[in-house]
This record gives structure tokens, sequence and C-alpha cells, in this order.
């Protein structure tokens, strides 16, 4: 079981999605409150129906039962990421091994996905 510990801060101390895309101005506040208000079933059907517009509302052949449980396993890894403070914490967090964790977390390569909100964060200590 996953036990908060007195230590504030670890490894994934700048790991954090809202302020990555807040960076990236993908996000803001505002809209962060709209999302918040949404289910995560109307979110995904929200995106699916925003993305297929571009293609006539036709999401034929994308595989798409296949392609949500990565979508999701993806989303999942990020979160633990930045909701704890090291990859063993995340992997207890996930409810499974280290290893298990460490080999998912290279696939997604989510260090990467977070490396240029920590590059901005290092250049503002400067």
């Amino acid at each position: 079981m996953w036990n908060k510990k007195n230590k504030l801060y670890g490894p994934n101390k700048n790991y954090s999605i809202i302020k990555k895309l807040r960076s990236e101005n993908k996000s803001t506040v505002e809209f962060e409150v709209m999302l918040s208000n949404l289910t995560l079933e109307e979110i995904i059907a929200l995106k699916l129906e925003l993305s297929s517009k571009s293609i006539n509302h036709k999401l034929y052949g994308f595989g798409l039962a296949s392609t949500v449980p990565k979508i999701v396993q993806d989303a999942l890894l990020k979160y633990a990421a930045s909701a704890t403070r090291s990859k063993k914490e995340a992997a207890s967090f996930l409810g499974i091994t280290k290893s298990a964790f460490n080999k998912l977390y290279k696939k997604y390569k989510i260090e990467e996905y977070f490396d240029f909100l920590e590059e901005k964060i290092n250049k503002k200590d400067d």
C-alpha cells in the first residue's frame, strides 16, 4: 500500500501535466475549470467528435477499440508520474511492480514527455 512520506519532493517534483500544458499554451485555468465539470466519458467522446470533424465524422478503420487501452495506460502513467515523488511510488500507486512500471515508462516515453517542462523550470532557477 502506498504511504505518504514526510519528504515533499523527489525525482518527479517537476512533473506536472497542468504546468506542461499551460507552458505550451494548451490549457488555461478557465479551460481546466470547464474540463473539471465533465466526466471522463464526456471528455473522451468530445475529443473523438472533435477529431472526427476534420475527416467528415468518419473514424472507420482506425482501430479505436485496440487503441483506447494504450491511450488510457499512457494517461495513467503520466498522471502517476506527476502525482508521486518517484518511480517506486508511482508503481505502487498503480499497483504494479517497479520493473513493470519501468518497462511501461520507457515504452510510453514518460520522461521525454516531461523533459521540456523540467528544462524550462531549470532555466528559471539559473
